[in-house]
């Protein structure tokens, strides 16, 4: 009687497995007719060598490589305009490539406050919810600029 139970509950218990699902990778192809970015990558090393790090080098290692090399900063790591505060009427403006950025406010005067980071925008000004003081995105990027965000 246990068995004849067990059988008839036994199917309904284990998980339906599904079968994998072929992907096919022209989804992740660039298209010729596509405006992209050049690909950043090294030439890679000859066989029998042991690779340099610049030719090895990849997507954003390679482009800080690459400044570094110029005797450039690839990124800007200064801080803030501190010396005042931002207002909804005039906030305090971040340069960007993008149409948003991270930010990091410290309070005013600088470090009033535990850093509080925030997603800012170049559409509005966005407020810290410490100290009040107002950001925005100052976009510098390509005006023609086709990026999708996914």
């Amino acid at each position: 009687m246990f068995r004849t139970a067990l059988r008839t509950v036994a199917p309904r218990a284990l998980p339906r497995v599904q079968a994998p699902v072929a992907r096919s990778f022209l989804t992740s192809a660039i298209r010729a007719s596509e405006h992209h970015e050049p690909i950043i990558q090294g030439e890679g090393g000859k066989p029998g060598e042991v690779p340099t790090d610049l030719q090895q080098a990849t997507g954003l290692e390679r482009f800080e490589l690459l400044h570094k090399l110029q005797g450039e900063e690839a990124f800007s790591m200064e801080p803030l305009d501190a010396s005042r505060y931002g207002t909804l009427k005039e906030p305090v403006m971040v340069f960007s490539l993008d149409h948003e950025r991270i930010v990091g406010c410290t309070g005013i005067p600088a470090d009033s406050h535990d850093t509080v980071h925030m997603v800012v925008p170049d559409s509005k000004p966005v407020r810290c919810p410490e100290c009040g003081c107002a950001y925005q995105v100052d976009y510098q990027g390509a005006e023609d600029s086709h990026d999708h965000h996914h």
